[in-house]
């Protein structure tokens, strides 16, 4: 029988009482490290202002150089501005919501020459979450804020017959868009356990294949527009829902119902980006210093 002298058991904490999940884990490891990262860009507010506006600037340029293609021609590979808007606007805001998320996973090269990987390896929480939220960069809202607002023009100015399905269709790309090349970074950066010089082997498939999607397939060699459909499936952040959304013919002849493939897509890659990471993560041998 219980004492009744005894005082109160505390309750047990909540991390104690998911039974040390690793996903959950890995989340609020995630949560604390980003809130210590904003709370250090915030204490500047002006400084962060200040790059934000710039990254806005920055990342409009891209889209100024289809404005300028547009000054001359009518249309580019048959699709007109606004069309090109909308995939531009989808690529970028997909992309920002993921360079925001793991952008800093590239840096793990640099961790990796330098030794400071071990420091993260000794610690008792996940290292791929410690790694996504390294050095939080809250000024990469820049990317999506610009993505944004082309997406938004492209959305004023297309005349589309939106239905419920079209409707849902766009932030469902938005998310998987961002799911997929999260994957990306994830696996791009298991190349670097092995070649510690290769980040710019990764940023072209995520930087890469933010400005190929962009662009209409239609100005592609269908073997490339091929090898990022059943290769690597970037046409899945846009290229194939767009088209669907856009009322036109998906790329490679697929059929409408992939359009819907997406979700389905990007989880089936963020689960092999998992596996691959847990494989280089195996094969780090540390620096032997």
């Amino acid at each position: 029988m219980a004492d009744p002298a005894a005082p109160p058991r505390p309750a047990p904490d909540p991390v104690d009482a998911r039974f040390g999940s690793p996903l959950a884990e890995g989340l609020r490891t995630y949560r604390l490290v980003v809130a210590m990262w904003v709370r250090s860009t915030l204490t500047y507010r002006a400084s962060f202002a200040m790059a934000l506006c710039v990254a806005v600037a920055a990342n409009g340029l891209d889209f100024v150089a289809i404005l300028l293609m547009f000054s001359h021609v009518d249309r580019l590979g048959g699709f007109t501005l606004g069309e090109v808007a909308f995939l531009y606007g989808t690529s970028a805001t997909a992309f920002g919501l993921a360079h925001l998320t793991v952008g800093s996973m590239e840096r793990l090269g640099r961790r990796i020459r330098d030794g400071s990987l071990d420091t993260l390896l000794v610690r008792p929480v996940p290292v791929l979450a410690q790694l996504a939220a390294d050095r939080f960069a809250l000024r990469r809202l820049g990317r999506i804020t610009q993505g944004g607002l082309v997406l938004a023009y492209a959305l004023t100015v297309l005349e589309i017959d939106w239905t419920a399905t079209r409707l849902l269709m766009v932030p469902m790309m938005l998310v998987s868009g961002a799911a997929l090349f999260g994957a990306v970074f994830v696996a791009g950066s298991v190349f670097q356990f092995y070649a510690q010089d290769a980040a710019e082997v990764q940023n072209a498939f995520t930087y890469g294949g933010t400005t190929l999607l962009q662009y209409p397939p239609t100005v592609f060699a269908r073997e490339l527009v091929a090898s990022v459909t059943f290769v690597l499936p970037l046409a899945f952040v846009n290229w194939v829902p767009a088209s669907y959304v856009l009322d036109r013919p998906l790329p490679l002849g697929l059929p409408d119902q992939a359009a819907f493939a997406p979700p389905l897509v990007a989880a089936v890659c963020c689960v092999a980006a998992g596996l691959l990471w847990r494989v280089g993560l195996r094969a780090y041998r540390s620096t032997g210093s």
